[in-house]
């Protein structure tokens, strides 16, 4: 009890670092999940066209709003992370000039 009294200012941040890694892992594994049970669902309707259980135009129209589902989730994914890069600004060695640049993956 005394140690952990001690040591709080150390380990309280660490702490706070883990646990904020943590929410960051589960965030990112549900959004993955997400497309993964859409891309499931897809793939589910393909085969429950090619064994004749849905017309055609049925199956057209179902396929349609799952890939629409699919990029919007995406994109949602492409502009968070892409909210998260910031620019990198480069200054001369005469100080005159500067530019900034955004490093995409």
């Amino acid at each position: 009890m005394l140690f952990e009294l001690l040591t709080f200012p150390i380990s309280g941040p660490l702490g706070g670092i883990v646990w904020l890694g943590e929410q960051l892992l589960e965030r990112a594994t549900s959004e993955l999940d997400d497309i993964q049970n859409v891309q499931k669902q897809l793939l589910a309707l393909q085969l429950a066209f090619d064994m004749g259980d849905i017309s055609e135009e049925d199956f057209e129209i179902q396929e349609e709003e799952l890939l629409l589902k699919i990029q919007a989730m995406e994109e949602e994914i492409e502009a968070e992370q892409s909210e998260e890069r910031e620019p990198e600004e480069f200054i001369s060695e005469d100080g005159l000039s500067s530019f900034s640049i955004t490093v995409l993956d």
